[in-house]
């Protein structure tokens, strides 16, 4: 079983399904509302741990009614939350609009997750003993840096989920073992990315390839879905493929296109997250091997 460190944020999503989403200055009638526990961190967090991994998130929450229900959504899934601190001031939230295609726009206000500044002792301590490291940029980047600079420092594999995409230094690159990216990213992204040993670009329905050091590359179809939201796919995708790279690029990959096309099937972003036994069928129906 893969230990984890996860470094990043977590969120409370205010979810509103739409027959179709608004044009610049339009109002539209909803037909639901939810609150959906989400952020990057914490749902690439719940998809590794759901994925066989041991997990232990390091992030912040704020003083507010989301606190609760934000610790709580980690907890119930096994991750481990004693590096969860609070601070003053807002939770961080998502304002997410899904249409009946399941296709969404999402706005991010960072809040708690904005004001997490700097790592703890326990915090280092936390990564130096994790397998892998997982970090997103919903956090400041300064940490993220601090985090990725522990990891490398005790042979703890670096996985950057660079987004929301921005530009990056030079020295944070220097320190990232496996980036995760999608077609967008990917070609903002495409300079820097040459640097980083193992690249995986994820294509929506159509599944994610592969390019590793020497020119290995590799390509794993997507599952065929009835597609209902697509928050947190690839966030599921990427927990997965951590939870699984112990076990080599191409049995990683088979896991993380399983799980995030899975993950579409269900409204919501840490809701929807799959269960290993449910990836473990369909891998087995397709022919793949599926143990961990």
């Amino acid at each position: 079983m893969a230990r984890i460190a996860v470094v990043g944020s977590i969120n409370m999503d205010l979810v509103t399904t739409v027959g179709r989403r608004p044009e610049a200055g339009e109002t539209v009638t909803g037909d639901g509302f939810a609150l959906v526990p989400g952020g990057k961190g914490s749902n690439q967090a719940i998809a590794a741990r759901r994925a066989g991994a041991e997990v232990e998130f390091v992030g912040a929450v704020g003083g507010d009614v989301f606190a609760d229900a934000l610790r709580k959504v980690l907890r119930e899934a096994g991750v481990g939350v004693s590096r969860l601190r609070e601070v003053e001031g807002p939770s961080g939230i998502a304002t997410i609009v899904v249409d009946r295609n399941g296709e969404n726009t999402i706005i991010v206000v960072a809040g708690a997750n904005g004001r997490m500044t700097e790592l703890t002792a326990a915090d280092l301590d936390t990564i130096a003993a994790a397998d892998v490291l997982m970090c997103q940029l919903e956090i400041p980047i300064p940490t993220v840096l601090a985090a990725a600079r522990q990891a490398r420092a005790h042979g703890t594999t670096v996985v950057l989920n660079p987004s929301p995409v921005q530009e990056l230094p030079d020295e944070l690159w220097a320190e990232i073992d496996v980036a995760v990216v999608n077609e967008g990213e990917a070609a903002r992204l495409a300079s820097a990315l040459t640097g980083v040993p193992h690249v995986i670009t994820t294509r929506g329905g159509a599944g994610a390839s592969y390019r590793g050091p020497d020119g290995v590359e590799l390509s794993h179809r997507g599952i065929r879905v009835q597609v209902v939201d697509t928050t947190g796919a690839g966030d599921t995708f990427t927990g997965a493929l951590a939870a699984h790279w112990h076990e080599g690029p191409d049995t990683a990959l088979a896991w993380a296109c399983t799980a995030g096309a899975l993950a579409t099937t269900k409204l919501g972003a840490s809701a929807s997250i799959p269960e290993s036994a449910e990836v473990e069928r369909v891998l087995a129906e397709s022919g793949r091997d599926s143990r961990v």
